[in-house]
């Protein structure tokens, strides 16, 4: 027999957001100066006390095996968790910790997605939804988001794409890469229809602690026992408690799903770090005040980055509600060129971008969202004014091509 590879592994695109966020801190590590506008985690230090949380479980002997669900202290923080900013009572059978909430969000998937399912995704989407999905067997169903109208779900579309075949949808609010929350209405209109045409919501909620102009955050578990029985809810550490690397995510639902994704993960990886378990503890129980700086940090940010793009006549964006990313529209700079290089699309600009003005930003191809780009604002202000200066500058720089008239 000849030494073929995996097929499905062939099909697997690699990840854009870590393929350019990998690039520039290589280009950095060479001596370049590279500002990084790619990357989606917070730029800020985990709060000490959780860091002197992660140190006392070391002192006390904490780097052994737990289960491979998750430590039960750590599942109660998240049953309190979830009772006190969510209105939402689960049992610790209900709940699962994972190696990141990447991971519990591709359980989820292996748990109730069967050869052929097919799963809706509203567009513009995270990268790894899709590639998720297929890793699955399901056939993911895109459903566009219009600039227009403010990257809006627009349930019509969503109704129009369930059939026989449906089995989830995957609902991410706050919403990366456009920043827009879903309200309330349309929550309920989105559950009315899960409950109705009997498919699974799994729903992303790792940006809920990360909402600007007084927008709201609901759970969409939170609107009813029917919902809720149909709903994975996904969440973690990462970006609120600024601890990406320590990759502690938990899941909520039902415990005919939870003990799937149990069964997976104890075959995949076995538990969760476990010094980052009990890290996590002191996080859901005490980092409130840490997450409101953030947040305040990076509504401040925000409207730097927004005030920066606003002047610039080629380049414009919808004001993002939520997480910390703005999705730039780059049709003003579509058919022009630098040094001979037309740009043509998106992964062009990016390239460009990286190569000559030392700016990362992810192409939104990776999003299913040509014609734009997404810029992170999670870096400081005076990051934030040297790469739309860089931005500005390489804007002055281009040429015509075909005919069309320079930038101004």
């Amino acid at each position: 027999m000849p030494l073929t590879l995996s097929a499905l592994c062939q099909k697997i695109a690699p990840s854009v957001t870590l393929a350019i966020d990998t690039k520039a801190k290589a280009m950095k590590a060479s001596g370049i100066d590279i500002i990084g506008f790619g990357a989606g985690e917070p730029d800020f230090p985990t709060p000490e006390a959780i860091c002197d949380a992660a140190r006392a479980a070391i002192a006390s002997g904490y780097t052994r095996y737990t289960a491979a669900t998750g430590i039960p202290e750590l599942k109660q923080a998240v049953c309190t968790k979830l009772v006190r900013d969510n209105d939402l009572t689960y049992s610790q059978e209900q709940i699962i910790i994972s190696n990141g909430a990447k991971q519990a969000l591709l359980g989820a998937l292996l748990a109730v997605v069967n050869p052929g399912d097919e799963v809706i995704i509203p567009t513009p989407c995270w990268v790894s939804y899709p590639e998720m999905v297929r890793m699955a067997g399901g056939k993911p169903v895109y459903v566009p988001m219009d600039e227009r109208d403010g990257y809006s779900l627009s349930m019509q579309r969503v109704s129009a794409a369930v059939t026989r075949r449906t089995k989830a949808m995957i609902l991410n609010t706050p919403h990366n890469p456009t920043g827009s929350v879903v309200p309330l209405e349309q929550l309920k209109e989105l559950a009315e229809l899960a409950v109705a045409k009997h498919f699974y919501i799994i729903a992303d909620e790792i940006y809920e602690k990360l909402v600007f102009d007084g927008a709201t955050h609901y759970s969409i578990a939170g609107l009813g026992e029917a919902i809720k029985s149909q709903t994975i809810l996904v969440n973690g550490v990462s970006k609120s408690y600024a601890m990406t690397g320590w990759r502690i995510g938990y899941a909520a639902g039902p415990v005919s799903v939870i003990k799937l994704m149990g069964a997976y993960q104890s075959h995949a990886t076995s538990n969760p770090n476990s010094i980052a378990q009990y890290a996590s503890i002191e996080a859901l129980n005490n980092g409130a005040e840490s997450i409101e700086r953030m947040r305040q940090a990076f509504e401040q940010r925000r409207e730097r980055m927004l005030a920066r793009i606003s002047a610039i006549p080629e380049l414009s964006c919808i004001t993002p509600k939520g997480a910390f990313y703005v999705m730039l529209n780059i049709r003003g700079m579509l058919g022009w060129s630098f040094e001979g290089n037309a740009i043509s699309d998106a992964m062009t600009l990016s390239a460009l971008l990286l190569e000559h003005a030392h700016l990362a930003v992810v192409p939104g191809e990776a999003f299913e969202a040509p014609d734009t780009c997404r810029l992170s604002y999670a870096v400081s202000l005076e990051d934030i004014d040297r790469g739309m200066d860089r931005i500005e500058g390489f804007i002055k720089s281009l040429k015509p091509a075909h005919g069309a008239s320079a930038p101004s």
